[in-house]
């Protein structure tokens, strides 16, 4: 067997992770864990549920990023000690299991150097898609029913649970509306960029004269956000006006305040 080589994948590897790496800030990552843990073990944490839920959640997700890093690392110093042994026995097999090895690691930097640019407020929680069809009749809804099976396959290959929250069904063929949720991190900054108006345009199996039919569906993409609890908002912030009654005459219009307006001043 040939000497095994990868040096050059390695180093362009361990490079990218580095990059990585400080992005992600593992010594502040290490920081809110130890911080978030305090809290989680607080005698008096479930007192206020929706507070403690905050607490666990924010706490599985921080160690599953910091678990996701630490484990890229041991791998990247395993694939060094895989190929060292491959070239000392000329094991064919075990240059070949090096290989599948070195492409899940690259596949993994690829998805975690994505994450990193996805850095907006909400880009790192699950999402909800809404599909419906526009304009283009039985095409359209043919199209959104395509749609729909596009992104569930899309989840099912990263592993990305799903649930269909509603679907409205045409009457001779598609959809007509469809919701699902995606509930996985970074499901919204990664889907986000699918939001809008979507168009096919193909020789039509419903058109027995086989004419080429443009159709369109919409497709909205919104953050899954946690409940927020109760929200206050200070009276200073509020400006409430009244208004009697308008219209035709008669004994009792303009006598009582019967109008109110609300408005939120920030």
């Amino acid at each position: 067997m040939n000497e095994l080589d990868i040096s050059e994948d390695l180093a362009a590897l361990r490079s990218t992770f580095a990059d990585i790496r400080s992005v992600v800030g593992v010594e502040r990552l290490e920081a809110e864990i130890a911080s978030l843990s305090e809290q989680a073990g607080a005698p008096d944490l479930w007192d206020d549920p929706e507070a403690a839920q905050k607490v666990t959640s924010s706490l599985s997700h921080r160690q599953a990023e910091l678990a996701k890093i630490t484990s890229i690392e041991q791998r990247l110093d395993d694939l060094e000690i895989m190929v060292q042994l491959a070239n000392e026995e000329s094991d064919e097999a075990a240059a070949a299991e090096v290989r599948t090895e070195l492409t899940s690691i690259q596949k993994l930097l690829g998805e975690l150097e994505v994450q990193t640019l996805l850095n907006g407020e909400w880009d790192a929680l699950p999402a909800v898609i809404t599909i419906r069809a526009g304009a283009g009749g039985v095409d359209a809804a043919d199209f959104a029913e395509m749609l729909q099976r596009m992104y569930l396959r899309w989840a099912e290959q990263h592993g990305y649970p799903t649930r269909v929250l509603d679907t409205s069904y045409a009457e001779e063929a598609g959809i007509k509306s469809t919701t699902i949720e995606v509930d996985a991190p970074y499901a919204f900054g990664t889907l986000s960029v699918e939001a809008g108006t979507h168009r096919l345009v193909r020789m039509s199996p419903f058109n027995s004269a086989g004419k080429r039919q443009t159709s369109f569906a919409a497709v909205e993409v919104i953050p899954l956000i946690e409940e927020a609890g109760e929200i206050e908002i200070p009276e200073s912030d509020i400006r409430v006006d009244v208004f009697r009654s308008s219209g035709p005459g008669g004994q009792s219009v303009n006598t009582t305040d019967s109008a109110v307006r609300i408005t939120h001043i920030p």
